[in-house]
């Protein structure tokens, strides 16, 4: 499943770079791209984080209210996501399309002459081999970037193959060597750039997210505190001093992506990780934006 998508993706990054002639640049073009056809997802899954930002004080009383009865607990925690309209799972699915991109743009970074320039795969072991048999430094995780990197010593050993020349991808980004993989070069200080604006990037977002969704909470607190009894204030009072299940596992999933992000990042070509950072950015600046205009909406 992920080589079908990153051989999709391949057509997509390679026809943006004809006319770019540059990998980072395509890389950060083909990220907007996918971002805007992401967004129909994006948006729904705002609206819904929202939702339940404003449903966690009645979640609450809930799980207080029935803490001895699991059974019960379920049955009036699902009526109350139908009467609110939101289902359980509806952040799955996006989850789940996260997880298929991180994949299968991971396999096309990792192997660009297959899914991004369609070179037989017969044809490109021919040339991992040439380059080992000449002593050749290769690695078992990236040669289809080793043998990008050594494009003149094959075109020196087969100078009559014209095919040779499609290995090419320009790969210098702002001086950056995007072929580069951090791990294979410990030395050079340049690779850790990209990774370190990654990583600051995600805690912007995480945080980002955070204060949204405080923000949305304090509010929500202030409209509700009206609606409630005093039976149900108390039983809201008494859940706060718990540890919330549910809160904490949120918390857990949205540390499990940046975590594993990060680490790919370290043992990957600077492409992807590249990618992982346009890719924030442009997720903070679509929140943002999204939050705005569902703001206006409601008031």
């Amino acid at each position: 499943m992920f080589q079908f998508f990153a051989n999709i993706f391949g057509y997509v990054l390679n026809f943006i770079y004809q006319f770019v002639n540059n990998y980072g640049i395509a890389m950060i073009l083909f990220t907007i791209l996918i971002k805007l056809l992401m967004l129909p997802f994006t948006i729904k899954q705002q609206k819904t984080m929202k939702k339940n930002v404003k449903m966690q004080e009645k979640i609450k009383v809930l799980q207080f209210k029935y803490k001895n009865d699991q059974e019960k607990m379920s049955q009036e925690l699902m009526r109350l996501y139908k009467e609110e309209k939101i289902s359980p799972f509806s952040g799955c699915f996006t989850a789940i399309l996260q997880f298929i991109l991180l994949i299968s743009i991971f396999y096309m970074v990792r192997c660009p002459l297959t899914y991004m320039k369609k070179i037989d795969t017969n044809v490109i072991d021919n040339h991992i081999q040439q380059l080992r048999e000449a002593g050749k430094t290769t690695s078992a995780a990236y040669p289809e970037i080793d043998i990008i990197r050594e494009i003149a010593f094959l075109q020196e050993k087969n100078p009559d193959d014209q095919n040779i020349e499609k290995y090419r991808i320009n790969m210098d980004f702002l001086g950056l060597d995007l072929s580069k993989v951090p791990q294979q070069n410990l030395g050079d200080w340049t690779v850790y750039i990209i990774p370190i604006l990654y990583i600051l990037s995600t805690f912007v977002s995480m945080k980002l997210v955070s204060n949204m969704q405080g923000k949305d909470k304090k509010k929500d607190a202030v409209i509700d505190v009206t609606e409630q009894n005093d039976k149900e204030k108390s039983l809201v009072a008494s859940r706060e001093e718990e540890i919330d299940p549910m809160e904490q596992t949120n918390k857990m999933m949205s540390w499990m992506m940046p975590i594993m992000s990060v680490s790919i990042s370290l043992v990957a070509p600077l492409g992807l990780a590249l990618y992982w950072l346009v890719n924030n950015i442009t997720m903070i600046i679509e929140r943002i934006v999204l939050n705005i205009a569902l703001k206006e909406k409601e008031d």
